[in-house]
Order: structure tokens, then sequence, then C-alpha cells
């Protein structure tokens, strides 16, 4: 008899925990260029109170100073106007720098996702896809996904990302989609899930969908209408679905109506492939109403700054707005 070992599935809050300390390594490699002597003391305490914060600040440091980087940040800083160059302070240097850092690593850290997906979008892309039961899926922006049918049951994982599914009803067996912490279980239904920052999300258009949590031991029917939030304790209570906003992204559309900018400009980063930032704290409130092409998130950005008088300036992967 042959032993066969299955390895396990990973583990959405070990992966959530991993990104929060490489975003930890990143800020104190910023931070040490011109550390105070509280910074350094600081930085040491971090580095010294878990061997993961030393293997991450490794890898980080490691492809801060890899030719790649190196060059990119040459690139950001020849192609700008020395007098636009003035108006930036340093602290915005660094960000620019950071920027190309932070997508560096993350095509770097993303390889064993991409690995378990067989399909893959990048920022600002969409896919369509149809599975071998005749479902239909649209993947959206920077999301990875999988699909099989083992034994006449066809199952798919939405690794990273946001999905839109059209369920016919001649399934003889539902499909099932797990989505980080949530399973669920489909057939006849139009529905979207989004697993993102280690929460998922399920908003249903047509239909019934069931939802568990293994881990908490839970389970619903989320109805035509509704949405939810899974994390690893289990379900959020249930909302109202806004059709026209939550699910515009289908139609290749961003939709807000009186929302905060702050938020508008968190959902218009998820389609830029580079850094988005507000300096001015007094637009992070202002309301927008709008309604735009996903595929061209920077004119989404030249919009806001026109409507709210605000000067924009634009660098490769970096836009600013003061």
């Amino acid at each position: 008899m042959t032993d066969t070992h299955t390895p396990a599935a990973p583990d959405p809050a070990h992966e959530v925990l991993q990104n929060s300390i490489m975003d930890q390594a990143l800020d104190w490699l910023i931070t040490l260029e011109c550390a105070s002597n509280e910074q350094q003391s600081a930085f040491n305490d971090w580095l010294n109170a878990d061997p993961a914060h030393a293997q991450a600040f490794a890898k980080a440091s490691a492809i801060w100073n890899g030719q790649p980087v190196l060059e990119a940040a040459q690139t950001l800083q020849t192609r700008r106007k020395p007098s636009a160059w003035r108006r930036i302070s340093r602290h915005w240097k660094h960000l620019a720098t950071a920027a190309v850092l932070v997508l560096t690593v993350g095509s770097y850290s993303n390889v064993p996702l991409r690995l378990q997906a067989d399909h893959l979008t990048v920022v600002g892309e969409r896919q369509r896809l149809q599975l071998e039961d005749g479902s239909k899926v649209l993947l959206n922006t920077n999301s990875a996904f999988s699909s099989k049918v083992v034994n006449a049951q066809p199952s798919a994982r939405l690794l990273q990302g946001e999905a839109f599914f059209e369920i016919p009803a001649n399934l003889e067996l539902p499909l099932i989609v797990e989505a980080g912490p949530v399973r669920v279980s489909v057939r006849d239904t139009a529905f979207a899930v989004s697993y993102l920052n280690g929460e998922a999300q399920v908003r249903v258009q047509r239909g019934d969908v069931d939802l568990r949590v293994a881990s908490a031991g839970t389970q619903m029917r989320l109805s035509a209408g509704n949405s939810v939030s899974i994390g690893p304790n289990g379900f959020s209570r249930p909302t109202k679905l806004n059709p026209q906003t939550d699910l515009a992204w289908v139609q290749g559309r961003l939709v807000f109506e009186n929302c905060p900018m702050s938020k508008v400009l968190d959902e218009v980063r998820r389609y830029y492939p580079g850094w988005i930032v507000n300096t001015n704290e007094q637009l992070a409130n202002v309301a927008v109403t709008g309604n735009y092409r996903l595929d061209q998130p920077l004119d989404i950005v030249r919009s806001l700054a026109h409507i709210t008088s605000s000067r924009i300036s634009e660098y490769p992967s970096l836009v600013i707005l003061n």
C-alpha cells in the first residue's frame, strides 16, 4: 500500500499575518532612511520581537537594494521636470520609491498564489470564463481563481479578488465555491463573491445561495437582493444589496451615490496599477456622486480633482491629489 499525503489548505489568517508583517518591514525601510534615536530603538525592538520580523525585513531589504527597484526609482525621478519635482517634499520621494517596492514585492509574494490558480487577472483587468458545468464567471481586477470537477461534483475557489457567477438551473449537483472562510453552495442563481484583506463578501442578484463557515460552525441561506460579509468568526448582519452601485463593476462601471471621497479613492485604487495618494485631508469627506468607466481609473482621479478644484500631480505609477 502506498501512503499518500494531501497538502494542507492555505490558512487565510496566516496569509493575512504574513502580509501585515511585510507591510511593517516596508514601513521600517522608509523610516530608517532618516530615523531618530528613538525610532532606531523602536526598530530594534520590533526586529527582535519575532524571527518572522527579521525574515521579512531581510526579504524587503534584498528587493529594495536590487537592481530592478533601483532602476525603477531612478526612472521615476528622471522623468519629472525639476520644477515639478521640487514641489514634492522629501516624504513623497520616499513614497514614490516605496510604491515601486510594494509593486515589486507583490510580484514575488504572490508566487504561491499564482501556482494554485487556473486563471489570473492583473490590476485593471477583467476576464470571462465558462466552467465545465456550464456556469459563467466574470473575474474582476487582481483576482486569482481555480476550478475542478471531482466525481461529478463541480467546485471552484476564489483565492483572491472578486468574481460574478451565473449558475444554470440544470446542474445535477450544486456548484461549490470557496472564498476564504466561506463555502457557498449554489444552483440556478446569479451572485458575486469577493475575498479581500482576509474577509469575504457575498452579494446575491438572483436566486438563493447557501453559505457555511466551517471554522465557526455556522451557516445561513442568503436570498436575492441581500449581501453579507464573512470573517473567520462567522457572518455579519445581512444588508440590502444596491445593484446599481454594488454590482456596477459587472457592467464595467464604478457608480457612487453620495459616497465619501476617501472610499471612492479606495475603490479606484483597486483598478490603478500604482499608487493614488490624497494629501488633502479636507477632501476625504467630500460626497461624490458619479458614474465612471472602471477601465480608466486615471480619468476618474482627474475628474475628482476637477470637481473639487484640487491639483493633481501625475508621475509613473504615482498620482497625487493636493
